[in-house]
Order: structure tokens, then sequence, then C-alpha cells
């Protein structure tokens, strides 16, 4: 219970720190806002590891941690870039999608079957992440625009690799892995920067939301962290992977954007995979 209470913490988080992000990015620009929340998160973190000192982790925890955050950085610059040339409505699920189905696979594999009402419950969550992240026309547009999928395909493979390499890399200590890990998304996205030569200057009006994303991103990963040291990586993954819903409800009560009756059916899908790991 435990292990499904800090997965769901971390989607909301992650959510809420995906929703500031397209804030920002409307002010000052996408890579722009990522590589400053980047920051942000990374400098938070460090007044934490030296707040409340943790051993160092070994050799390999570090290496796992640097992998999971260049991986985990890449796949959100590929999934930028997707919604940048195709359907941001296929963007979307089908990076969600895989990033939870990854972990499942892993968890499986190491940790055993989880259970039929697990499994059941993982189908009904794998239904929300696709239902909530659509758009009027989005299921119906994924037909006809196939060649859309590759860099999501991508970016979700980057996302469910972060997952599973989080998760091994912070079994024995939680904030130095973040660390590492934050440090290498970071050089990841500048570098990004670097190449595009897109100009480092952010607008003075969009860095409180940038500082707010940045602490809101590393909540969801303390959360999403917890979740895998006390459950199983598969159900803290899947979990975790519901932040879509809380992005579009922030959506619908901030910004006042309507939810279409299949996001709606996709939040009921995410309540009922809640039950199902539950029992």
């Amino acid at each position: 219970m435990l292990s499904i209470l800090l997965g769901l913490t971390s989607a909301i988080t992650w959510g809420a720190g995906d929703f500031t992000g397209g804030i920002a990015s409307r002010r000052t620009g996408t890579y722009r806002a990522v590589v400053f929340g980047e920051a942000v998160g990374l400098v938070l973190l460090l007044i934490v590891v030296f707040a409340t000192p943790q051993p160092m982790p070994d050799f390999k925890s570090i290496l796992l941690s640097i992998a999971a955050g260049a991986l985990g950085t890449f796949g959100i610059v590929l999934l930028y870039l997707s919604m940048t040339q195709g359907k941001m409505s296929i963007a979307a699920p089908v990076s969600a999608l895989l990033a939870a189905a990854l972990p499942v696979i892993v968890g499986t594999i190491t940790q055993g079957f989880p259970g039929y009402l697990a499994l059941l419950g993982f189908g009904f969550a794998l239904a929300a992440i696709w239902l909530i992240s659509q758009s009027e026309d989005g299921v119906k547009d994924i037909f006809t625009h196939l060649s859309d999928l590759k860099l999501p395909l991508l970016a979700g493979v980057g996302f469910g690799l972060y997952f599973v390499l989080m998760n091994a890399a912070t079994r024995e200590t939680t904030f130095w892995p973040m660390v590492f890990a934050r440090a290498s998304g970071l050089i990841v996205v500048a570098l990004f920067i670097l190449i595009r030569r897109d100009p480092f200057a952010v607008v003075r009006a969009a860095w409180p939301v940038i500082i707010l994303n940045g602490i809101l991103d590393v909540g969801g990963n303390f959360f999403y962290v917890l979740a895998g040291q006390v459950g199983r990586l598969d159900i803290s993954a899947v979990l975790s992977s519901l932040y879509p819903g809380s992005t579009v409800v922030l959506a619908w009560i901030i910004l006042k954007e309507r939810l279409t009756r299949t996001q709606w059916t996709g939040i009921a899908c995410a309540l009922i995979a809640i039950i199902l790991f539950t029992v």
C-alpha cells in the first residue's frame, strides 16, 4: 500500500511538473525551460545531500544513475522534438505507454509474476495512460500518422530505461544517485542546446515557473525512488506513469481546457487500476 501511495504521489507531482514545464516553455522556449529546470533541481538536490549526509553509492550505482539521467533527458528531448514534428496527441501517449511497459517486462523477469489482479491493473493503467493523453481525434489519428511514431517510441524507451536503471541505482541510498542522474541529464540537454546554437537567455517572467518546475520534477523523482524501494518496480513505474492525468486535470482547472469524454474514461480506468493494485 505504501508503494502505491508513493507511486501515485510521484505521478501527481510529475504531472504538476510537466504542467509548469509547459507554461515555462511557452514563456521562454522548450529547451531553455528544460535545461534551467534541470539546473534548479540539481541545486536543490545538492542542498539536500549536504544537509542530510548519506553514504556515497558504489561505482556501479553511480554509473547506473548517470546512464538513467542521460537516457531520461534524451527521452524528453526526443518527445519535444516529436511534438514539434507530428501530432502531440500521438506523441504523449505512445511514449508514456512504452515507458510503463518496459518496467513491467523487467519487473516480471526479475521479481516474478505480479499476480492476476495486478496484471489486470496494469492493463487498466496502460489504457488510462493512453486515454488521458488523447485529444478528441487522437485515437483515429494514430492509424493515419504512423510515421510520427518513431521519435515517441524512442522517447518511451528512454523513459522506461530511466525507470529501470534508477530503481536499480537507488536500492541502498536515495539522494546521491538522483544528483548524478540530474547532473548527467543537465549535461545532455545543455549540449543539445549548444549543438542547435540556441541562446541560453531566459525572460524574467519565466523564472518563477522554471523554479517551481525544477522543484516538482525533483519531487516526482524522489517519490518514484521511494516507491521502488518499498515495493515492486513494475507497480511503482506504472503508477508513476499516470502523470499525464495530473497534467490534464491541472490544465482543466487552471487553464480551463475542456476534458473530453475519452479523457474522463481514462481517469476512470486509472481509478480501477489503483483499486486492483490494492486488493
